[in-house]
């Protein structure tokens, strides 16, 4: 990565990512987000919103599966990868220049909504690999109680009391 201009964006995704599969069997998924600057305005003491910024995200391979399954339009979510530019020439024959981001993680912002996370479990030399994590208990687990978050703290409605 290095030279390479990486950034991270945070805003809305204005469509649902679209998953296709390159002729290699490598999955990328395509989506645009709306990043839209808020200020407050202290003489109408009000917010106001700027120009949005429309940006298409590329996700590949593992990425481009997970990001099409778990997120849709209008899902808030911050996108971090590498900011490239490309040129072209239109219909018309006019030059054109549009900035994409390739995203090497993206991910739902909890700012404003819940996630619930699951691991995905992976293939490595051919076999089905999984390491017990978000959501599931290794069988070796001496700290496995059967207690759930849910199930330990369902009584509460809110926080825990601590």
């Amino acid at each position: 990565m290095a030279g390479e201009t990486v950034i991270t964006v945070q805003g809305n995704l204005v469509d649902d990512p679209e998953l296709r599969f390159t002729p290699a069997g490598h999955a990328v998924a395509k989506f645009r987000v709306a990043s839209t600057p808020r200020t407050f305005d202290k003489s109408t003491n009000e917010w106001k919103d700027g120009d949005s910024l429309f940006l298409t995200v590329s996700a590949w391979r593992r990425l481009a599966e997970n990001v099409a399954e778990s997120l849709h339009r209008g899902d808030r979510v911050i996108c971090r990868g590498q900011l490239k530019q490309r040129s072209y020439e239109d219909r018309e024959g006019i030059k054109r220049t549009v900035y994409e981001l390739d995203a090497e993680d993206v991910g739902p912002s909890l700012q404003r909504a819940t996630a619930a996370v699951t691991k995905t479990t992976g293939q490595r030399n051919g076999q089905q690999q999984n390491s017990g994590g978000y959501g599931q208990q290794p069988a070796n687990d001496p700290w496995a109680t059967g207690n759930t978050a849910a199930g330990q703290w369902g009584a509460y409605v809110g926080e825990p009391p601590f």
